[in-house]
């Protein structure tokens, strides 16, 4: 029975099930299938094709979108978490799901709207992923008329929660800023983490969380070398100043960051140069597919060596990753963040971005709801107060893509003149 209704006898009744009970649909797709499936066909996901990971989508046709980096980390997640024992849908669907939330322009439009929202309990990438999946992504209603979302089972819900607190309730040492959950969305929460510690991931989140910073760390900088920001051959005398922009953006040892570059730039595939030719390409695509495999075999044999070879799901273990790992990751980062996305924080475009958020949350809260979209203004005009009125058109603006954004700052506001 359990084979027929969810597809895996490492899964309990209790991570299948879903908080609005619904028959099974097909004998032959289980459970977790299914989950996967509704994000792949959800609207939320297609808007990730038209929003920022680091430079915006319209910045030249190579470059990555929240949609394929997303896509990119879920192949990552699958593979390594099936090599553990981890249901390969259930994390690949934590992986499709984990940047739904982002707003338009990536960090710096949730920086934005963190600011719009601080009087209502802030506004958070991942926090708004679980409010998509749980209420605002139209799929499923209770007989009283009560949006569910997607309806995911727990086991999907809780893989996809990278924080799983809400805002200033993590543990100790956690970025205050870093929360998975609103409080208008805790009673959903509480259900999908019924049986779970207190600020623990599940196995299958935790393959989630490295196959993102995995992805994102190389993939960006694929993206810098190929956009000619990094010239891979030259960064010998950088070193000091990607180890110390690592270090202030996401900390680490200088020294462990250090020596992490210096292996980097030792290794065999690293490039020598960078000219754009199509043997160049392929020796730069040849070094993604090395770091990835290098990084996921890294955790793949530090999880084995301290779990042996049995499956590990859920709670039944924590995801091993060495620290010689962990510094190459954030020397990548550093390598990003240094040559793209610190010189980025100063340019005009980066400003006007921020204006466009500002200007569209006014915009809307003016018009008393009447310019939000059908959904958003019902929801705006069934809130019983100014807080609720506003996170309906905090979740509006959250939902666009940067085009969007842009288009309707245009109709609304009036055009930014040259600024993107």
């Amino acid at each position: 029975m359990a084979l027929e209704l969810w597809g895996d006898d490492a899964y309990t009744a209790h991570d299948a099930e879903r908080l609005l009970h619904e028959p099974p649909k097909n004998a032959l797709r289980s459970s977790f299938r299914r989950d996967r499936a509704r994000i792949l066909h959800s609207s939320m996901l297609r808007r990730l094709g038209a929003k920022t990971q680091v430079l915006g989508p319209a910045s030249d046709d190579f470059i990555r979108t929240r949609l394929t980096h997303s896509l990119e980390v879920a192949q990552v997640g699958r593979e390594l978490g099936d090599s553990l024992g981890c249901n390969p849908d259930v994390v690949e669907t934590a992986c499709l799901a984990h940047d739904l939330g982002h707003p338009p322009f990536g960090h710096n439009g949730e920086k934005a709207l963190a600011e719009v929202a601080e009087s209502i309990g802030g506004f958070e990438g991942n926090a708004q992923t679980l409010r998509l999946l749980t209420r605002l992504e139209p799929k499923t209603f209770t007989d009283y008329g009560e949006p569910m979302g997607l309806n995911l089972t727990r086991t999907s819900l809780d893989a996809s929660c990278k924080y799983p607190w809400r805002r200033g309730g993590g543990p100790e040492g956690k970025d205050p800023k870093k929360f998975g959950v609103y409080d208008d969305d805790l009673p959903v929460f509480e259900w999908l983490r019924e049986g779970a510690p207190r600020h623990t991931r599940c196995l299958e989140a935790q393959v989630m969380d490295l196959s993102d910073d995995i992805s994102y760390s190389v993939h960006d900088v694929e993206d810098a070398i190929a956009s000619g920001k990094v010239d891979p051959g030259a960064l010998g005398p950088h070193i000091d100043r990607v180890v110390e922009v690592a270090g202030e953006w996401y900390g680490g040892s200088p020294d462990a960051i250090g020596a992490a570059l210096e292996r980097l730039l030792a290794s065999p595939y690293w490039l020598a140069g960078f000219n754009s030719s199509r043997f160049d390409l392929a020796l730069l695509k040849d070094l993604t597919s090395q770091l990835i495999g290098r990084f996921c075999a890294a955790a793949h044999d530090a999880t084995r060596e301290k779990y042996g070879s049995h499956r590990l799901t859920r709670y039944a273990a924590s995801l091993v990753v060495p620290d010689e790992t962990w510094a190459e990751i954030t020397a990548l980062k550093g390598i990003a963040a240094a040559f793209v996305m610190a010189p980025r924080e100063t340019e005009h475009t980066f400003l006007a971005q921020r204006t466009v958020v500002f200007d569209l949350v006014d915009a809307l809260m003016e018009s008393d709801g009447h310019q939000l979209e059908r959904q958003f203004r019902d929801d705006y005009h069934d809130a019983s107060d100014d807080a609720g009125r506003l996170r309906a058109v905090v979740d509006q603006v959250a939902s666009l893509s940067d085009i969007a954004a842009q288009q309707w700052h245009a109709r609304l506001c009036g055009m930014l003149g040259d600024a993107f």
